[in-house]
């Protein structure tokens, strides 16, 4: 297949199934991804034959090859207000290390619809939940690896009633239970990809241009919404100031795996790694099914990124 995104997908596609878990499942897809003790962590979120999600987690020594582990990682709590709100599933988790441990955002659904969550692990083996992150709905929620001004900050996709619309906003945190302070970061882009809806897909990734955010964006058709991914740089102080985003999709449904599932049209994006290379290895889900994996060379994404305010520079520049 010929690529024509700046993302190269991986030759063996799709690089996790459902056929590799050690009971029945339904698929697996929407991993959160991070490096731990010289392994490639993946959380996985698994749909069950009954239809409800769980995350569980998947190893490997080369980014490529994962193994589930024996059990589910997290199943919906069984008491308390978590079990109130997220008994029916779990899903689509982010990793982000921070503080010396690693936080896991997700969420849960339940009869009050979707609600975020952020619990914590040290070594993927047990997880202790830390706090409801908002009112319903609210959904795509990352937490940046650092403080910013002596607070946490996360970003989300809070979706309004009225227009149907979802942007995304910063919001800040002393403790990472109480969150205020809130800023809107980017909207969806009239007439483009990213027409209806956009959400973070990997944690902030820090570098010394700015924070790097690739996020999923969806354009609806008479047949069905198409979700697509994209890139934006955000100011390393000020990370509700836009420095560049790119115009063009990054990542599209083009491939078989991404129409053969449980929603066609699907790419999906919870986790990203930066290699010491500088590759950067976007782990996603394809069709809500299958977790494939598409790389990029990190300079080439924040080129792009910065693309269109560089041209518009350049114009300006000529018009004079």
């Amino acid at each position: 297949m010929i690529e024509s995104h700046l993302l190269r997908r991986h030759t063996k596609n799709p690089i996790l199934t459902a056929a590799a878990f050690p009971v029945p499942v339904n698929s697996v897809f929407n991993a959160g991804v991070v490096k731990f003790k010289d392994q490639y962590v993946l959380l996985t979120r698994v749909e069950d034959l009954g239809g409800s999600s769980f995350l569980w987690t998947a190893r490997s020594e080369d980014g490529f090859n994962f193994k589930p582990d024996p059990q589910p990682a997290l199943l919906p709590a069984q008491d308390g207000i978590f079990a109130l709100l997220e008994d029916c599933s779990l899903e689509d988790p982010r990793i982000t290390p921070l503080d010396g441990s690693f936080y896991i955002t997700y969420v849960g659904f339940s009869s009050y619809d979707c609600i975020s969550f952020v619990a914590r692990t040290d070594d993927f083996k047990t997880f202790e939940r830390v706090a409801v992150l908002g009112l319903p709905e609210n959904k795509d929620v990352v937490l940046f690896p650092e403080k910013i001004g002596g607070r946490y900050a996360k970003l989300d996709r809070p979706m309004t009633q009225t227009s149907q619309r979802g942007d995304m906003w910063i919001s800040f945190s002393p403790d990472l239970v109480y969150w205020g302070d809130p800023h809107p970061v980017m909207r969806p882009r009239s007439r483009k990809w990213d027409c209806q809806k956009i959400g973070a897909g990997s944690p902030p990734i820090k570098t010394p241009q700015g924070w790097l955010v690739i996020y999923h964006g969806v354009r609806p058709t008479s047949s069905g919404s198409i979700y697509r991914l994209g890139a934006v740089l955000l100011d390393l102080e000020r990370p509700w100031q836009v420095l560049g985003r790119a115009d063009q999709a990054i990542l599209s449904p083009i491939a078989p795996e991404d129409f053969q599932g449980n929603v066609s049209n699907v790419v999906f994006t919870c986790g990203a790694i930066l290699e010491d290379s500088g590759e950067l290895k976007v782990y996603y889900g394809a069709a809500d099914q299958v977790i494939c994996l598409a790389s990029a060379s990190l300079v080439d994404i924040i080129d792009l990124c910065l693309a269109e305010n560089r041209d518009r520079v350049q114009c300006l520049g000529g018009a004079t």
